[in-house]
């Protein structure tokens, strides 16, 4: 039996790393999980959900609030996890620093390293701090399973050996299709907030965009405009209603708060602002709404398994493939263009079905089993 360490510690990661999990575990792979704490508010619920409870957990201090006490807590913390583990692959995804740290914590411990949704790149300084962990991941994986042919170029282009690559389409499709079929079950709907359940039923026969923004590059000014744009959109169509989850970091919330604070009362009654919501009634949303408007890489692979629109809130993304498609169009926070783009969407049904992608670029709802395939034969084959 091997026995694999899946090391994360944000929303995504879970959401992404579950399918894998539940696959490894069903062909009798000894699978523990270690949750480094980024985000603890979050977490607990949806290791829950998956059935994933952790194994190991990193205590956070966070006595700084800058990346170098993180980076340190973390390498600290997951290398007395692989020194009692000892584990024989460790398991990472993304490009957060729970996933870099774990690259580079199990390289020191000469663990071999499978890093899930390898070669996204944007080319750029930016998402920051991302894209540089994803390139630094790239370095010291030693399986990389990229979710697309573009991800996987990207990775051969930067020396990475061709028999180390395995284009497998990405879990998350996998996760959010398992997800759906509960929502059409009708158990998601009980993990949206009071409020934002009683304001859908309110506005049920509205069409709805949901915005979500988070992305360290958009706090401050950029956020501040993009929430400009809604109040706009909310003005010039008045059958559409907007349900915004909004990014817990205190000045974020305020500055989207502060935005909306001159918007009529009509246009406002539209408006819904609510904590961040569980994935079960994420999905449920992403499955109803008319068109999304977002920084998140995530949503943006979640959309494309619901035929959702999207419009992304900046100047580049690692996940190319849907604007490829026509399914996404970059808007930056711009509000201008994210008027634009957003009214077209609402104004010309042309435009919208161009957008509705009929096949995800990113999967078909079993990367999981193919990443399980090429770990368990090469596991046997040595």
């Amino acid at each position: 039996m091997t026995t694999y360490l899946a090391c994360m510690g944000t929303r995504p990661e879970i959401i992404k790393m579950a399918p894998i999990y539940k696959n490894l575990q069903a062909r009798g792979e000894n699978v523990q999980v270690l949750h480094t704490g980024q985000h603890e508010d979050v977490a607990q619920a949806l290791y829950t959900f998956f059935d994933m409870d952790p194994d190991h957990q990193i205590q956070l201090k966070r006595r700084l609030p800058n990346l170098s006490d993180l980076t340190a807590e973390l390498l600290q913390g997951i290398d007395r996890v692989l020194a009692d583990v000892k584990p024989d692959v460790v398991l990472v995804q993304g490009d957060t620093a729970s996933a870099f740290v774990g690259a580079m914590a199990s390289y020191y411990r000469d663990v071999p390293v499978a890093h899930i949704e390898a070669g996204l790149r944007t080319g750029q300084h930016d998402p920051f701090p991302e894209e540089k962990n994803r390139e630094l991941i790239g370095r010291l994986a030693h399986w990389h399973f990229p979710p697309t042919a573009q991800a996987a170029d990207n990775l051969r282009r930067e020396g990475v050996p061709a028999q180390q690559i395995h284009e497998v389409g990405n879990t998350v499709i996998d996760a959010a299709l398992w997800v759906k079929s509960q929502v059409e079950q009708g158990h998601a709907l009980e993990a949206l907030p009071p409020e934002a359940q009683s304001f859908l039923y309110r506005h049920g026969a509205s069409r709805l965009m949901l915005v979500t923004a988070h992305r360290r590059e958009n706090w401050g000014r950029p956020i501040q405009l993009i929430a400009a744009a809604v109040g706009i959109l909310l003005r010039l169509h008045p059958d559409l209603t907007v349900v915004w989850p909004l990014h817990p970091n205190p000045s974020v919330r305020a500055d989207i708060q502060n935005a909306f604070s001159t918007l009529d009362t009509a246009s406002r009654q539209r408006l819904c602002l609510t904590d961040p919501l569980e994935y079960p009634a994420l999905i449920s949303l992403l499955a109803r709404c008319h068109f999304c408007l977002t920084d998140s890489g995530g949503i943006q692979e979640e959309a494309s398994a619901f035929h959702c629109p999207v419009l992304i809130t900046r100047d580049s993304t690692e996940r190319q493939e849907l604007v490829d498609a026509g399914g996404a169009v970059l808007v930056g926070t711009d509000p201008h263009r994210i008027v634009e783009q957003a009214s077209a969407l609402l104004n010309d049904p042309w435009a919208y079905r161009a957008m509705q992608v009929h096949e995800s670029p990113f999967g078909d709802g079993h990367s999981a089993q193919r990443i399980a395939d090429v770990l368990t034969c090469a596991r046997t084959t040595h």
